[in-house]
């Protein structure tokens, strides 16, 4: 058994090199960025030598612990503070809840724009010191946020913007506050170290462990020191498992292990399809008479075509800083749509520009976010584990808002978890987790049910589809008829529910239908190309390791036949980091030859989300791999 020291060990060793290597590859050029992929052979399992399948097959150490959270943004951060506050007010106070996170550090993979409502976190931290001035504030340091100060909406044309109602749900002013939530988590990640929650960035998840009665037991991490060929290096050290009363999976926006779960326990059985986005957003540096402190602009209509969901954002807050964002949902129908492409076209826009030009561009993020709603949101709870946060996908559309709901979440899990075992033992090195009969937490979905979040998820639940009722633009003007209804006058009490027929990767029509779009060049003042963009992530994966994109066989060339022709190159479109690329090849029958750059990836998931042919499975790298956010 590893002990908790040792753990600690380990999860730092894990972290530090790296952390430095982001931060070279953050101050370093864009040629770091590969548009040609590495193509080492991977080697298939079954023709690895004998030694090299027993090494990668060994045994793993395993270590018991009561609750094991995979995740470390704000809903599975929540879970875990809830915890151990309850355990230090009503239990024990030895309840072991670990956090397992991806990131090199808590918060450095987390994207959101953000607006924060504050009730959830009242709810988290009632007795926090820094509500004492002001009860209706929000708990959170205050250089942490900014008040809103003002609200605005347009509808863009070409040239102009035309003023726009906002909806209740858009309404900020005096209410809520605007942070960057990746140094929001890293505030949470502290206090829940403090309290006695065992937090291990730099550690990534691959892998459910079942016991013999196919409830989920645990999990384990992934390999490190595989190289590109799929062979063991002399580096090589076997993931270790985790094994758990209960497992929280916390993952955000379509996570791997969620996905898994789903999958295996027919989550969806009794729901509609998951529905997302994809957010892609910039922080900015202004000039000073261009700030406008607390003040928050959404728009809907340009750059986008009438016929695609989505719509923009400016918020402006700390010292000088702006976030600029468009978020476009990913049921388009046009495999020629670039969603990067089309955040280049918006900032160039006078709404946009008039604020943007003379500043500086300071990082670069995105990240798929869930849009399904309340008719999307599968079944909660399995034998062994639960859903919290966007695993689950809680995010209000029209409030354009998911952190509360996700910190919600959080909350009535471990309320729901502390019932379940508060009179159990705590959890040692000799218990016996594979015989203990799984805990299936209906409660928590019953509870979660009673809750003001599922409630308010309720009300709007027919925003989202009705921009689907009719196809083409008049889904647009449908879609604002009805959202004007269920928001100013039904609030959420019309006798019916719109539903998700199909998930995005459905909604993608044959390119034949379509004609290329051709974007503007970057201007490299407010509009970028893909790869310096990229360079602002502080990207970083080990280079001789394992492609993490997973495609039948690892066959590029299989991937091209059955999507170019008739998708034209769709991944390498959506695609926000430049992963993806199809490169004129003339001794390719397509004419073409398929590529994954996946030192570029930014683990947004809209490839496993989007691509048409659903050949592409998004898993985890070594841990501590992936971007290096901040400001995010």
């Amino acid at each position: 058994m590893y002990n908790k020291s040792a753990l600690r060990l380990l999860a730092g060793c894990t972290r530090r090199l790296p952390v430095v290597s982001r931060q070279w590859a953050h101050r370093s050029i864009r040629a770091q960025f590969s548009t040609t992929a590495i193509r080492a052979a991977e080697i298939p399992f079954s023709k690895l030598s004998s030694e090299e399948q027993e090494i990668l097959t060994e045994e793993r150490a395993a270590d018991n612990v009561d609750v094991c959270i995979v995740g470390g943004g704000p809903a599975g951060l929540a879970t875990a503070i809830k915890l151990k506050q309850l355990d230090a007010e009503q239990g024990s106070g030895e309840l072991r809840v670990v956090v397992l996170e991806k990131a090199a550090d808590f918060g450095s993979h987390i994207v959101s724009g953000a607006v924060l409502e504050p009730k959830a976190w009242r709810e988290l931290f009632p007795d926090l010191e820094l509500l004492a001035e002001n009860p209706n504030g929000i708990p959170l340091p205050e250089e942490m946020v900014t008040a809103v100060t003002s609200d605005k909406m347009r509808f863009l044309t070409e040239k102009s913007s035309i003023f726009l109602p906002e909806p209740p749900q858009l309404k900020n002013k005096g209410k809520n506050y605007i942070v960057s939530l990746n140094q929001v988590t890293q505030y949470l990640s502290e206090q829940a170290a403090d309290l006695g929650v065992e937090t291990y960035p730099g550690i990534s998840v691959s892998e459910l462990i079942y016991n013999a009665d196919g409830a989920v037991k645990g999990v384990a991490t992934n390999d490190v020191g595989v190289g590109r060929n799929g062979a063991p290096k002399p580096s090589f050290e076997r993931g270790m498992e985790f094994h758990a009363r209960l497992t929280v999976l916390a993952e955000g926006c379509h996570g791997s292990l969620s996905k898994k779960a789903i999958a295996n326990f027919d989550l969806r059985a009794n729901s509609a399809p998951q529905t997302y986005g994809l957010g892609i957003k910039e922080v900015w540096r202004v000039a000073p008479e261009k700030f406008n402190k607390g003040a928050v602009s959404h728009s809907m209509g340009y750059p986008l075509s009438l016929d695609v969901y989505g719509g923009g954002f400016m918020y402006h807050f700390g010292d000088g800083l702006v976030a600029v964002g468009l978020v476009v949902g990913l049921d388009y129908a046009n495999p020629y749509v670039s969603p990067y492409q089309e955040f280049q076209k918006m900032k160039t826009h006078p709404f946009y520009a008039e604020t943007l030009e003379g500043g500086e561009c300071l990082s670069y993020a995105a990240r798929a976010l869930n849009e399904g709603g309340f008719q999307s949101i599968p079944k909660l709870h399995f034998p062994g584990g639960l859903l919290v946060g966007c695993s689950a996908g809680f995010m209000n559309v029209p409030k354009i808002k998911g952190t509360h709901t996700a910190v919600k979440s959080g909350i009535v899990a471990a309320e729901s978890i502390f019932e379940a075992i508060k009179e159990l033992d705590v959890v040692d090195e000799e218990t016996d987790l594979e015989s203990a009969e799984a805990i299936d937490l209906a409660a928590y979905e019953e509870n979660f049910k009673n809750s003001w979040a599922y409630e308010e998820l309720s009300a709007v639940r027919n925003v989202r589809p009705s921009f689907n009722v009719l196809p083409g633009p008049l889904g647009l003007l449908t879609g604002l008829a009805h959202s004007g209804l269920t928001t100013m006058i039904t609030n959420g009490a019309e006798p019916w529910t719109l539903t998700h027929h199909h998930t995005d990767a459905a909604a993608t029509k044959d390119a034949s239908q379509f004609k290329p779009i051709e974007y503007p060049k970057p201007d490299g003042k407010l509009s970028f190309d893909i790869l310096t963009s990229v360079s602002r992530t502080g990207t970083y994966h080990q280079e001789d390791e394992p492609c993490h994109l997973r495609i039948p066989d690892q066959d590029h060339e299989k991937h091209a036949q059955i999507s170019y022709p008739k998708y034209k190159g769709i991944e390498q479109k959506f695609c926000p980091a430049g992963v993806y690329e199809y490169v004129e090849d003339e001794s390719s029958p397509l004419g073409v030859k398929f590529n994954i750059n996946s030192q570029n990836c930014i683990h947004c998931k809209t490839c496993d989300i989007k691509v048409p042919t659903q050949d592409i499975d998004w898993t985890v790298p070594e841990g501590g791999d992936g971007p290096k956010y901040y400001l995010s």
